[in-house]
């Protein structure tokens, strides 16, 4: 149904993505990469990654992956299956961008991640694995240095191997 599937988010060194519905790090060129990335594109989302939002990101359609069938919210579309998510995202690009779940959801059927590698670890309460190197391969690689009270950190392009396509 997609024709460009991917994952986005940021990792630490030890897996967290998240603490307390929030990324636990403050990297300004990050979240403008993310903006760059999703700009005018379907965005598949949990429930709880969209209600961390203080409102919808504008230029970009919101659909939420949701068990609850009585959940709406304004700016959101809601879906209540990967199936459903995928036939309101449409064909083109599809950006996927959490929490952990709605990743190990959509993971089989991204063809790229777009990483940003947090190189420190921090406390969190949301985590995702490594990446297979076996399923994925780095093909553009980005780092930036530490910087005052900021990590150093990396923007990494990963691509399914042919070999491990579905």
């Amino acid at each position: 149904m997609s024709d460009g599937l991917f994952l986005i988010y940021a990792r630490a060194s030890n897996g967290v993505i998240g603490k307390d519905g929030k990324l636990p790090w403050h990297i300004p060129a990050d979240l403008k990469r993310f903006k760059a990335l999703t700009m005018g594109k379907p965005m598949i989302m949990g429930r709880k990654t969209f209600d961390s939002f203080p409102s919808p990101l504008p230029g970009r359609r919101h659909i939420v992956l949701t068990r609850d069938r009585d959940w709406q919210s304004e700016g959101a579309e809601v879906a209540h299956s990967r199936a459903e998510a995928l036939q309101l995202a449409g064909q083109g690009q599809i950006a996927v961008i959490g929490g952990a779940e709605i990743y190990a959801l959509f993971e089989q059927e991204a063809e790229r991640v777009e990483l940003t590698e947090v190189h420190s670890e921090f406390e969190g309460d949301t985590y995702m694995p490594a990446l297979d190197e076996a399923v994925w391969q780095e093909v553009a690689r980005e780092d930036h240095p530490a910087e005052n009270d900021r990590p150093a950190y990396s923007f990494v392009t990963l691509e399914r191997r042919r070999e491990s396509a579905k």
